[in-house]
């Protein structure tokens, strides 16, 4: 079902880490300490899922089965070869690819990490687009961005650190995004030299412990120059140099356990290469920049980028507070993710969301409606839903309910989901607020397991506390 929702009042930018990397060792290898850190570990995974709801959003990802099943096997394949001392149970690594030219990636707090469409046409093989994800992947382990902003000090700085770290997204779009952008740069240009060698060496283990040569993440540096036509490349600009890195590699991959027969070309890394050139060259991230600060750009869609299966997990039991500002105050299944967009919400599970909208899920929101009784607004709010969703017919009369302690009404709808080819149920819950808008949540799933999402979905009604 396409969703119309309501706004959640917190974004958080996004942390931009280019990319590069460096090896470390078996016999002697180089050993690396987690830096010092005073937030706690769920903090990096908050700071990085709100910002990629962001980036979801504002990124062209490439939406391509084939190219983004092949960077999400490379991508775990070297998460499983984080050295334990380093794994958070609680990170959750994913892997997209943006459409964009540029030769760059980076990675956010607690697992989410991009890799542009350009790198992966511009490497000459495997292990070099493994490199650029090892280093990225390293940072995000190291925690760096949160031991970043620790390093300054204060409470109030550590809190305006992190604004820089993950105010910097390429397509903020508001002039604090921006700034926070500038900040960053100078910032982790000054302190980050050494988080870029921890990174170095650490993504140089991981990539021999999953069978790769650290050495193609030193040739990716050349791979990458080569393709910088006389100007510094994406990568070099935000992702500060120690310097020497190429030769410091090579020196490091001495000390590694290499495989006799490492990761190179693979039959994998080739189909996909070859499927991406053939398609049509993709923008800059200067020209996905101007878009969106014209309008032109950016996923209209929330839940643009998500992947449908015909496996979606079951809501959790374990519910989790959401709130919009001091206005609403609900609880979700702690297994949902959520996704604002414009005054809306969603929330779904994985394999639930996609670019056709939700078929799991639940969708919130305050709609201003021409005036007149809770009856009226309800309809007129029904006959716009369904015709946006001409699938659905309403099965019955809209039925007397209450939500937050106010009269609400409960409409039953009903149709064949182009998505699934299942039979689906929604069910709009609405009621009036004060300022006269119409407050609703269209609580979603296919007709066969309806009976598994209703209590989740009643969970969800009775925790509304609305403060209007």
């Amino acid at each position: 079902m396409r969703k119309q929702f309501y706004t959640k009042g917190l974004i958080s930018a996004a942390m931009i880490w280019a990319m590069v990397a460096m090896p470390l060792a078996a016999t002697a290898q180089t050993r690396v300490n987690m830096p010092k850190n005073k937030y706690k570990v769920q903090d990096d995974v908050k700071l990085g899922r709100d910002a990629s709801v962001q980036i979801e959003q504002q990124f062209p990802l490439l939406n391509d089965g084939l190219a983004e099943d092949y960077v999400e096997s490379v991508g775990q394949k070297l998460v499983r070869a984080i050295p334990t001392q380093f794994q958070q149970p609680s990170f959750d690594y994913e892997f997209d690819v943006v459409n964009a030219s540029d030769i760059n990636a980076f990675a956010l707090p607690g697992g989410p990490m991009y890799v542009n469409r350009g790198m992966i046409e511009a490497a000459r093989n495997e292990g070099e687009m493994a490199g650029v994800m090892a280093h990225e992947i390293a940072h995000v382990a190291l925690r760096h961005a949160t031991a970043q902003a620790t390093k300054q000090g204060s409470i109030t700085n550590q809190l305006g650190t992190i604004g820089l770290i993950l105010g910097g997204a390429i397509l903020g779009g508001q002039t604090g995004a921006q700034l926070g952008a500038l900040g960053a740069q100078a910032w982790m240009t000054k302190y980050s030299r050494d988080y870029e060698t921890q990174a170095d060496v650490l993504g140089s283990q991981i990539m021999a412990n999953a069978g790769y040569d650290p050495r193609d993440l030193a040739n990716m540096f050349q791979t990458i120059a080569r393709q910088g036509s006389g100007r510094a490349p994406e990568w070099l600009s935000s992702h500060p140099d120690p310097g020497n890195r190429f030769e410091n590699i090579n020196r490091e991959a001495a000390r590694l356990q290499v495989s006799p027969n490492p990761i190179k070309v693979t039959n994998e890394f080739r189909r996909v290469q070859e499927r991406l050139r053939s398609m049509p060259r993709a923008r800059t991230m200067a020209q996905i920049e101007q878009d969106y600060k014209s309008g032109r750009g950016g996923n209209v869609n929330a839940t643009a980028g998500g992947r449908y299966s015909s496996s979606v997990e079951l809501p959790s039991t374990r519910m989790r507070v959401y709130t919009a500002g001091n206005a609403l105050r609900m609880n979700v299944p702690s297994n949902w993710r959520e996704f604002p967009s414009g005054g809306q919400v969603t929330f779904a599970p994985e394999g639930g969301y996609g670019n056709e909208g939700i078929t799991h899920g639940a969708m919130v929101g305050a709609q201003r409606i021409g005036g007149g009784s809770l009856a009226q607004a309800t309809r007129e709010y029904i006959n716009a839903l369904l015709q946006g969703n001409s699938y659905l017919r309403q099965q019955s009369n809209p039925q007397l309910t209450r939500i937050a302690g106010r009269q609400a009404y409960a409409t039953v709808l009903t149709g064949r989901s182009p998505v699934t080819r299942r039979d689906e149920v929604v069910t709009v819950y609405t009621t009036m607020l004060r300022s006269g808008d119409l407050f609703y949540i269209a609580a979603v799933s296919p007709e066969s397991d309806a009976y598994r999402y209703n209590t989740a979905f009643r969970n969800m009604i009775s925790s509304i506390r609305l403060n209007d």
